[in-house]
């Protein structure tokens, strides 16, 4: 799950990280008193929607030449101005798609004078099994540019999760970072902080970009993305309160009403597997054959019929596909009840788009049985190599 910019600094603020102050915004009416709540003279006026490059993108009901999602003010007079603009219109930057997000609401925040810019992240690194840092002096590029073109100047520091963030490894981290004076005690202060907020909150990540030093020498997290463990919301109320559902897919929601696990894509290739793995393998097999997959949806090793069916109605609903690929291997997941539940989604919502189905495992004659008497317009296939070529072929015609 994840929040906005706004939150995420309210919640590093608990665990006593430095923010600026802020106040969020619904409507442009409330922009000039939440304006004169702030030192200023100098604001910030931020969208807020769940997507980055928010700075450099576009308003695409304001034309080529309007500002970005992010705006500095020097007045209140321009924080209203801003705030009428941004509020109610889509900005699309490059990990919206065309689509865009609407604005929804917007984050007035106190100016900052910034002398450099660092990138702080704070990840769970799979290959080593931890929790781990990963800095770089050259904050607000994207840390993937810096990989690939100055790849030295990334320190990625795991922690220990029984030691903790000791003092090694918070002078390592200034020293990658170059802070000094007081920005270094800042620094030493700061890393234990995130630490422990990352972890008593269940993060899957904490991005700073950038973290600031500030011309008076005192560092600042200026910007804040937070993602959380899905899996460990169910002990944290508070944050389960901060979701936003306007941000989220609308068939995602839905799916996460079943416990399916379904991710939209930009494809048009629906995809209904059984297995993580399986699933990945399946959109890897449609992509080798020339097509995009439309979603990742796993309905799981124990899938009931009614599941199954919410699980079909939701890839239907998605008007980008044009053919759907149901690949189900039968261990714990019987093929009959994965046949009865397409069965019985296709009769309620009919079908209008080619269907391939591949059937292997438990009761698999039984599934084929059903899907074949079925009097729907089936694609069968025999293997994953035969679905795919086959689903693709429907599709493209």
């Amino acid at each position: 799950m994840n929040i906005h910019e706004y939150q995420a600094k309210a919640l590093l603020k608990e665990f006593g990280a430095p923010v600026a102050s802020g106040v969020p915004i619904f409507s442009a009416d409330e922009a000039e008193a939440a304006a004169k709540k702030l030192p200023g003279p100098l604001y910030v006026v931020k969208s807020q929607i769940h997507a980055g490059g928010r700075g450099k993108g576009k308003f695409t009901e304001l034309g080529p030449d309007a500002k970005g999602g992010v705006r500095l003010a020097k007045s209140i007079e321009e924080v209203v101005a801003n705030s009428a603009e941004m509020l109610g219109n889509t900005l699309v930057t490059k990990q919206t798609g065309a689509a865009g997000k609407v604005v929804n609401r917007l984050y007035i925040e106190d100016g900052a004078d910034i002398d450099r810019e660092l990138y702080l992240s704070i990840l769970v690194d799979r290959t080593v099994g931890q929790v781990a840092f990963v800095v770089s002096t050259e904050g607000g590029m994207d840390i993937e540019e810096v990989a690939a073109s100055t790849p030295e100047k990334i320190l990625t520091l795991p922690i220990d999760p029984d030691a903790g963030v000791t003092d090694a490894a918070a002078t390592r981290l200034c020293d990658a970072l170059e802070l000094t004076g007081d920005a270094r005690e800042d620094g030493m202060k700061l890393f234990p902080i995130l630490y422990k907020a990352f972890t008593e909150k269940d993060m899957s990540l904490l991005e700073i970009n950038p973290l600031i030093v500030m011309t008076d020498g005192h560092v600042r997290v200026l910007d804040a993305k937070v993602s959380f463990d899905g899996n460990a919301l169910f002990r944290h109320d508070d944050i389960m309160a901060l979701r936003d559902k306007s941000e989220e897919d609308e068939k995602e929601i839905e799916a996460s009403k079943f416990d399916l696990a379904y991710v939209a894509l930009d494809g048009d290739i629906g995809c209904m597997v059984n297995g993580a793995g399986l699933a990945m393998a399946t959109m890897d097999i449609i992509k080798l054959y020339g097509a995009e997959p439309a979603n990742f949806l796993d309905v799981g090793g124990g899938a009931s019929k009614e599941k199954v069916t919410a699980a079909f109605k939701i890839i239907t609903a998605d008007p980008n596909v044009k053919g759907i690929l149901v690949n189900i291997f039968g261990g714990i997941m019987r093929c009959d009840v994965i046949a009865e539940g397409v069965v019985s989604a296709v009769k309620e919502v009919g079908l209008k788009v080619p269907l391939v189905v591949r059937l292997e495992g438990t009761n698999v004659e039984l599934g084929k049985k059903i899907i074949n008497e079925s009097g729907l317009n089936v694609i069968a296939a025999d293997d994953l190599d035969d679905a795919a070529q086959k689903i693709v072929k429907a599709v493209k015609g």
